[in-house]
């Protein structure tokens, strides 16, 4: 069943790599037919040179001579142009791989990414393809191996004609350093399934460490003290690890040389008695010396590329199944999204995440309509921006229906419907690009993106860059890129939110990086802003709900209250009025 398994990874592999980039394997099978034929020819070629100084005259053994040594030059230039022809096609070909895994990770449904099962099978996947090489072994064994196969077919008859117990020799010394290469991959396998947890956490220590955000406080605090033993002590692990795992490799290597040494010194006994007996020439000695040990050496090469094959069909499967998963919008229903989102109902929504059974919202029902501005106000967790996620179709309801323009949203194809939607979530990221193209996410609409960008405020920013709205955003690429504040960033976020021209906007914490005059621009202006949209708004500032239709009051995963601003403050005894007056009383003079 194991071999099985290891086949069908193989296979899954190799035909999703074919696809990535074809003509790495049209090189791939010349290049082996190549190498199978210069070794078949290397075998040969030494006892026919014999035999013509044996049987021919000087000088035509200098001429069978200068032609062997020519034809040798000649598959040594070819061997050097194949050598380099894949060095340039494996390096495009993985290229071509790690933009499809790119673009599997981006495709991946969302939930998969905050699932520890689905992070760990991304982990390991990444592992195989960056640190343990499978892809480059995967792609150089299968040439290998092809190779390999031509040539045993080529010596095997050799080697039957003179006698089959030169064949029963070579094949006990193979079964013997089978036995030895099944031992040590079994070592392997377990050494590196034990080291998996520890490298994760080794690199979770580098990456944190070398992290400049977390910079300030390194400086502020003794945790850098704290994160340097750790990493020294994960380091020692590891280096442990490392040293027990060579002592055995080591053993396993000397034992696997002795066999070599040993079958060496009974096939060059055997042939030469035979040879002796049979009173057979030099060249046919020279012949089934370099046929017999080049068959053994070709054996070998074949069990430990079979055996690695099965070692690294273990560290490749995590990216076979990673592969296999299904993309977000190739899930459900196929339904384009056509048109503005006019209704938005919740019907009786249940939801925990995955591997809990804490329910984040429990029976949640509202219904918004075309053009409200809803603010969403509820204490730290209690579930609005889950809420969020599931409209977003980040994440599923376990329990319930959501219901866009009558329909289930699952019923609607993905990429149509997110087409509809735009937000800005509280961990919104900006890219090592041009704030127009952060904002247009292209480089074809830079006066559009500046005219959104002076909408939330960011006009005497922007004239201010040196290339301005075309100067680069961070320095990561470009010493001339700018680094900009939580606040002009948080901004960057809105107008990109805005320039999408979504039918929903959803903001969620926008302005929490904001000082009070921008946050109190944003809040006189946000009707304007979203112009005939429905919006969304979440924030822990209550004074962005008397800008707001309605006000949706989520408490500890339930609607608790669904009414205007002015409603809910005639109720005293409301969650939304304590928020509300609590926040007030701080911002009132003394």
């Amino acid at each position: 069943m194991n071999e099985v398994r290891v086949k069908h990874s193989l296979l899954k592999f190799l035909h999703f790599a074919y696809k990535a980039y074809p003509p790495y394997f049209f090189l791939a099978f010349l290049t082996a037919l190549f190498n199978a034929g210069l070794t078949v020819f290397n075998a040969y070629s030494l006892s026919l040179l014999i035999h013509y100084l044996e049987t021919a005259t000087y000088d035509y053994s200098i001429i069978v001579g200068g032609v062997i040594v020519a034809i040798n030059f000649v598959f040594y230039f070819l061997n050097k142009l194949f050598a380099r022809l894949n060095e340039v096609e494996e390096a495009k070909m993985l290229e071509a791989v790690d933009q499809k895994i790119a673009i599997k990770l981006m495709e991946l449904p969302f939930n998969y990414l905050e699932d520890p099962y689905y992070l760990d099978l991304k982990e390991r996947a990444l592992f195989a393809v960056h640190n343990q090489g499978a892809i480059v072994f995967f792609l150089r064994s299968s040439v290998s191996m092809l190779q390999y196969i031509i040539t045993i077919a080529s010596l095997l008859g050799v080697m039957f004609t003179f006698d089959i117990w030169l064949f029963v020799i070579v094949f006990v010394a193979l079964i013997s350093n089978v036995i030895i290469f099944t031992l040590s991959m079994k070592s392997q396998m377990k050494f590196y399934q034990d080291l998996i947890p520890i490298n994760r956490r080794y690199g979770y220590f580098i990456d944190t460490i070398m992290d400049e955000k977390k910079g300030k406080d390194y400086r502020m605090y003794p945790v850098g003290d704290l994160m340097a033993q750790r990493l020294k002590n994960y380091s020692r692990t590891s280096v442990d690890y490392f040293i027990h795992f060579m002592r055995k490799m080591s053993g396993y290597s000397g034992l696997s040389a002795m066999v070599k040494y040993l079958e060496m010194a009974l096939v060059y006994g055997f042939v030469a008695y035979r040879t002796l007996s049979l009173g057979l020439s030099i060249s046919l000695f020279s012949l089934y010396i370099s046929t017999a040990l080049t068959f053994s050496a070709t054996m070998e090469q074949v069990v430990e590329t079979s055996m690695s094959f099965a070692q690294n069909a273990a560290y490749i499967k995590p990216l076979v199944s990673l592969m296999e998963i299904k993309a977000e919008q190739d899930i459900g229903a196929k339904e384009e999204f056509v048109g503005s989102i006019n209704e938005i109902e919740f019907r009786n929504v249940s939801f925990a995440y995955p591997h809990t059974d804490i329910l984040v919202l429990d029976q949640v029902s509202f219904k918004i309509n075309h053009g409200e501005k809803i603010s969403l106000v509820g204490l730290n967790g209690a579930g609005k921006t889950t809420l969020i996620k599931l409209l977003c179709r980040l994440y599923k309801p376990n329990e319930g229906e959501i219901i866009v323009n009558g329909k289930n949203i699952n019923d609607y194809d993905l990429a149509s419907y997110i087409k509809a939607i735009s937000a800005v979530f509280q961990d919104f990221k900006l890219f090592a690009w041009t704030i127009a193209e952060n904002i247009s996410n292209d480089n074809q609409h830079q006066e559009e993106a500046y005219k959104t960008a002076n909408k939330v405020g960011l006009k005497n920013k922007i004239d201010a860059l040196p290339e301005g709205i075309n100067t680069l955003y961070s320095k990561i690429y470009d010493e001339k890129g700018v680094d900009l504040s939580g606040g002009e960033s948080q901004k960057v976020a809105i107008a990109r939110a805005l320039y999408k021209d979504a039918s929903l906007v959803i903001l969620d914490e926008p302005t929490s990086a904001l000082d009070p005059l921008a946050e109190a621009d944003i809040y006189a202006n946000f009707n304007s802003l979203v112009e005939d949209k429905t919006a969304i708004y979440i924030s822990h500032r209550m004074s962005s709900s008397v800008f707001c239709d309605k006000v949706l009051v989520i408490d500890k995963g339930k609607v608790s209250d669904f009414d205007t601003h002015e409603h809910l403050m005639e109720k005293r005894d409301s969650l939304y009025y304590k928020l509300f007056a609590t926040q007030a009383k701080n911002y009132q003079l003394q």
